[in-house]
C-alpha cells in the first residue's frame, strides 16, 4: 500500500484539536498557522504559536507563500447570539511559484478534513484577513 503523500506529525495533530477544543469558548480569535514542509511534505505550524489577534497573524503571513490558517472566531450574530465558527484560510498570494501553488492545493482538502473546520475561506491578500467577519455573515 502506498504511503499518502502529506502527513501530520502528531504535534500537528496535537495543535489542530487544541485549537478546536480549548477556543470553543474564547472571547477573542484563536489562530494558528499551517505549512507544508518541502523536505518531507508534513503539514506543520508555522512557528507553534497561538495568535490572538487577526493583526498579528497578518504580520506573520509570508508575502510569497501560501499557508493554512486555522481560526476560530468569536462573533455576535445579527439577532444577538454568540456564536464562534471554526474556519480554515487559505491564503494563496498571487506572487506565490506556480510549485508552491500546486503543492498547497493539493494538500488543501486533506488538511480541511483534519482539521474538521466547518468553512473554507480563500485569500489571496494577507490584509483580506481582517474583513473575516463580514465574509463569515455572508
Amino acid at each position: 500500500m502506498a504511503s499518502p503523500l502529506f502527513t501530520f506529525p502528531p504535534e500537528t495533530v496535537k495543535s489542530l484539536r487544541d485549537l478546536r477544543f480549548k477556543s470553543a469558548r474564547a472571547s477573542t480569535p484563536q489562530a494558528r498557522i499551517y505549512e507544508i514542509s518541502k523536505t518531507d511534505m508534513s503539514v506543520k505550524t508555522q512557528d507553534n504559536e497561538l495568535y490572538t489577534s487577526l493583526e498579528d497573524i497578518v504580520d506573520a503571513l509570508p508575502g510569497n507563500t501560501p499557508r493554512y490558517i486555522v481560526v476560530s472566531y468569536p462573533m455576535i450574530t445579527s439577532d444577538g447570539r454568540q456564536k464562534t465558527p471554526f474556519v480554515m484560510v487559505y491564503y494563496l498570494p498571487v506572487t506565490a511559484t506556480q510549485q508552491a501553488k500546486m503543492m498547497y492545493a493539493s494538500a488543501v482538502e486533506i488538511v480541511r478534513a483534519k482539521a474538521d473546520v466547518n468553512r473554507l475561506i480563500e485569500i489571496a491578500e494577507e490584509e483580506e484577513l481582517l474583513e473575516i467577519e463580514a465574509i463569515l455573515n455572508e
